[in-house]
């Protein structure tokens, strides 16, 4: 029995090592990161509304790629940059959450939503929901067998000027369906496209 458990935990392990490591890839694939700080800004209708597609050079997100950017308290802004159809019924949405404030922000607890299994995965995406007003229906982010959510953890505190890569993984909606609305508690809801 024992042996099993360890052989579980070891699969687990190397699956997590496995994502982190695509995540990486993707992220560096789609511009990555650069030290300097300043960034154009999409055009955006508000916090929380898409993004409008701009040209010129970044130091950050390729605004061409950019869904909706979600402006929350304390100088905390979330950039979507993807939101792919999958494989195996699944959608992956992408981004960034960047610290634009002036101190360390703790806010991603409350992220984590109202479900006590949740909350032992500390700051994260968990408490996601992407909302299909058409089809008048919710879905959340996906779990792991042990519980634990297929998104981004360990977001308890986001220094100022940090930016940190974000993920979470949701059930497809039907392939009929192309946008919903992505919700994360504390922060406004923003329309996002569903690419195939």
């Amino acid at each position: 029995m024992k042996n099993n458990r360890q052989t579980q935990r070891t699969a687990r392990a190397a699956s997590a090592v496995a994502m982190a490591a695509a995540l990486a890839l993707t992220v560096t694939a789609c511009g990555g990161r650069s030290d300097e700080t300043t960034t154009a800004k999409p055009a955006t209708t508000g916090a929380g509304t898409p993004a409008a597609p701009s040209t010129g050079a970044t130091t950050g997100p390729n605004p061409a790629q950019v869904l909706a950017t979600i402006k929350g308290p304390q100088g905390i802004v979330i950039t979507l940059t993807s939101a792919a159809r999958e494989t195996g019924g699944f959608v992956t949405v992408q981004g960034t959450v960047h610290n634009t404030g002036t101190h360390p922000y703790t806010g991603a607890t409350y992220w984590v939503g109202d479900e006590a299994a949740l909350q032992k995965n500390g700051g994260s995406l968990a408490g996601a929901s992407l909302v299909d007003m058409a089809g008048k229906k919710r879905y959340y982010v996906l779990r792991d067998t042990d519980g634990n959510c297929l998104c981004t953890v360990k977001l308890d505190i986001i220094e100022p000027g940090a930016t940190v890569p974000i993920f979470a993984q949701f059930p497809a909606p039907p392939a009929t369906t192309t946008q919903v609305d992505f919700d994360l508690p504390t922060m406004p809801t923003a329309s996002i496209v569903i690419s195939q």
